[in-house]
């Protein structure tokens, strides 16, 4: 979601943070092999730890880890830096981090479980599976379908509901979707793609249907248990014991102070981005996709966790995703021909070849897994800094190394497009400043915007007076708590007291003829603010 963000194949994330130059230096440790003596990498890859630590140093990440695979067997594991600042403890390929959207592929695979086992059909409706699930138009409801919930094109817009999990919140995952009947929709039905995580805890709740086990439950005794991925669990916060090797998220607070940040457990969608992993155990994950299904077991019986339809399913383009020109020139020979969304994964094209592949975000942890099926090549990169550029110099590093490919200078070309991204953003927050009225005053006493505010489908939002300030405070969302400055007339800007979040809003409120409040309505000061705030969405009205 997670804070889940959908990062661009060719392109940073709309949470790129300012480049600093304090990233810690340690050199990168190599792990064997956990199937034998590894394949030869390629020459393009000789000084592959050395890219590692320069990527580190440019983008400010702590810690990173790698493992690629190819032909079934494990080219190379690695890990560079540390799991946390100020701690000495490397990074290694047993490293465990928040995968966050990466965990989508998970869900779909466990739904290709059970449609193998005939327990169900991608096209059932899922109201046959839940009978009370609602959206908020009554002919999507009825049609749609398993598939969809995984494939981003319900017309729902870009993250809609995030805000009833993210930041963490108190609201049940039946809660969560309960509330979808709330949500919008600003688009018809499979007409055109927006991503979105709400969707994938309704399909975590049909595998609980279905299955009778927990979703977490079934991920881990159907998908870990069988590929031996032990580094791997769900909600890990609640489960880390002092000792683990567990990587440390970190954040740029302000957009420019990097810290660490609390763990984060997500009970409430887990089935959008609930796992931790480690790229020793991805690399069994990749190895089982790449196969087409098929693994070999503890006892050395070949096995299979899903048919090959099934995986040709889940690979195959559903939803289209317009192609957009890269930010910067440097990145032009990334720009695929061809763009989609299957069943958890992304589709898209490189060098001629075809990608399958994914990114997570998560308070202070972003990654992307690629496969490139006819290469039977697997790439994971995974970070403990919110840097999508960091993740893609490093992909697009170890693609091009298995595709004789000239050598490219793939940092520079990411830290070309986040000094445009940030360029922008200031750009952005200039017209802002320009368009403001010096010295306009709120036109009501602060007692006057005081009160509770509901939106359909959040909930309750409250404002108070306090010390002579307006504070506001969403009640389901304990993160969600900061002072409200005046900007000019009745427009404010909420500050969070985390300062982590990077997700400060122009606050509106709307008044009625007699100078009562009527409606108050959101949006983010920054264009880097990640898009899981989508307080644009609400519609926060008085509650009388």
């Amino acid at each position: 979601m997670p804070r889940l963000r959908h990062l661009l194949a060719f392109g940073v994330t709309s949470f790129v943070f300012a480049i600093a130059a304090n990233a810690q230096d340690t050199a990168p440790a190599a792990t064997a092999s956990a199937t034998g003596a590894a394949p030869a990498r390629p020459a393009a890859l000789a000084d592959f730890e050395a890219y590692l630590d320069a990527t580190r140093k440019q983008f400010d990440v702590p810690g990173i880890a790698v493992a690629i695979v190819k032909d079934g067997k494990v080219v190379l594991e690695l890990g560079s830096g540390v799991r946390k600042l100020g701690d000495p403890a490397k990074v290694d390929a047993h490293t465990q981090f928040a995968i966050a959207s990466n965990t989508k592929a998970f869900t779909a695979a466990s739904l290709a479980i059970l449609a193998d086992e005939k327990k169900l059909d991608m096209n059932d409706r899922v109201i046959d599976r839940l009978p009370w699930f609602q959206m908020s138009d009554p002919y999507v409801t009825r049609e749609m379908r398993v598939r969809d919930l995984l494939a981003h094109r319900s017309g729902l817009s870009l993250g809609a509901g995030d805000l009833l999990y993210w930041p963490a919140t108190t609201y049940t995952t039946k809660e969560v979707v309960q509330r979808l009947r709330y949500v919008p929709l600003t688009n018809s039905f499979r007409a055109e793609y927006a991503y979105d995580n709400i969707l994938f805890a309704v399909a975590g709740l049909v595998i609980e249907q279905v299955s009778g086990k927990s979703w977490s439950d079934f991920v881990r005794e159907r998908i870990f248990q069988p590929l031996g991925m032990t580094e791997s669990q769900t909600s890990a916060p609640g489960r880390i014991a002092a000792g683990d090797d567990i990587a440390t998220g970190h954040a740029k607070f302000d957009f420019k102070d990097l810290k660490p940040v609390p763990p984060m457990s997500w009970s409430n969608n887990p089935s959008a981005g609930g796992i931790y992993s480690s790229v020793h155990d991805l690399s069994k994950w990749m190895t089982m996709q790449l196969a087409g299904g098929a693994y070999t077991d503890a006892s050395g019986k070949a096995q299979r966790l899903f048919s090959e339809k099934r995986q040709a399913e889940m690979w195959s383009l559903i939803t289209p995703i317009r192609i957009p020109e890269p930010s910067v020139p440097e990145l032009a020979p990334a720009k695929p021909n061809f763009s989609g969304y299957g069943e958890g994964w992304f589709v898209s094209d490189y060098r001629g070849h075809k990608l399958v592949w994914h990114t997570g975000g998560w308070p202070g942890m972003v990654s992307r897994l690629t496969m490139v099926p006819d290469l039977k090549l697997g790439v994971v990169v995974l970070t403990n800094q919110e840097s999508g550029a960091a993740f893609q110099a490093v992909t697009m590093r170890a693609l091009d190394a298995f595709m004789d490919a000239p050598v490219k200078d793939w940092i520079a070309a990411y830290a070309a497009s986040v000094k445009k991204a940030e360029g922008n953003a200031d750009d952005s927050m200039k017209k802002h400043e320009a368009a403001r009225m010096k010295g306009a005053k709120p036109s009501l006493p602060l007692d006057g915007y005081a009160g509770t505010y509901r939106d359909p489908w959040y909930g309750d939002v409250n404002v108070a007076k306090q010390g002579g300030k307006l504070v506001m405070s969403f009640t389901k969302t304990a993160q969600l708590t900061g002072t409200l400055e005046p900007w000019q007339h009745d427009t404010f800007v909420a500050h969070w007291d985390d300062r982590s979040l990077n997700g400060d809003a122009f606050v509106n409120f709307v008044l009625d003829p007699d100078g009562k409040v009527r409606e108050v309505r959101m949006e983010p000061v920054s264009p880097l603010t990640d898009f899981s705030f989508d307080f644009q969405d609400l519609r926060l009205a008085p509650v009388p």
